[in-house]
């Protein structure tokens, strides 16, 4: 993944083969993609590169990302649920996300049409940031697959690094352990993410 924040913006994140191709998503959506940048930075964020993306801070916590996919680019908003997302323009990053975080963009113009409401965006999370709000922690509900349970009453010393996951990590391997249909091969994924769990990481982390 890139470190200088400049390879971003003419060849990519460097997570893939497509790489300062002409074929990186990133260089169909370059207008787009820099109109965001300069909107960002005009709002008094600070640049840096994180994960491979253009990350946005303000007073030592992360504001927004800027990313890019074949069929959209987007601004993904940390610490979204505090938004109060006046326009109705924050969508959901995927089907088990739980708090609308992100404005995707189809069309490189549509960026400045949408700019002043980028800016009170931003504008709203800066001023969260710096009087150190941040979401409310709800309770995270969900039923732990049978496989796991069995797997933790037969293993302390995974159960215990499972509880002390945060939520949002435990939900992952319960959302990865659900995508199998069969038991087997659930239980084949517990035993591969049993390291993951013991180290304190979810299971897309990496």
């Amino acid at each position: 993944m890139i470190t200088d924040i400049e390879d971003y913006f003419t060849k990519g994140c460097g997570r893939c083969a497509r790489f300062a191709t002409s074929d990186c998503s990133t260089r169909k959506w370059e207008a787009g993609l820099n109109a965001l940048r300069r909107i960002c930075r005009e709002a008094g964020l600070v640049e840096t590169v994180k994960w491979g993306h253009p990350c946005y801070m303000h007073a030592g916590r992360n504001i927004a990302l800027i990313g890019a996919l074949r069929g959209d680019f987007r601004l993904s908003f940390m610490n979204a649920a505090l938004l109060k997302d006046a326009e109705n323009v924050l969508e959901l990053n995927g089907p088990n996300a739980q708090h609308r975080e992100v404005i995707r963009f189809s069309e490189n113009e549509t960026v400045s049409a949408l700019e002043p409401v980028l800016r009170a965006y931003l504008a709203e999370a800066k001023g969260y940031a710096e009087a150190g709000i941040r979401p409310q922690k709800g309770t995270v509900e969900f039923e732990l697959p049978d496989e796991l349970i069995e797997a933790m009453d037969c293993d302390p010393e995974l159960a215990e690094a499972f509880h002390n996951l945060t939520p949002g990590r435990q939900r992952s391997y319960v959302i990865a352990l659900a995508s199998a249909k069969a038991s087997a091969t659930r239980m084949a994924r517990i035993a591969k993410f049993r390291s993951h769990i013991l180290a304190g990481k979810g299971a897309t982390e990496r």
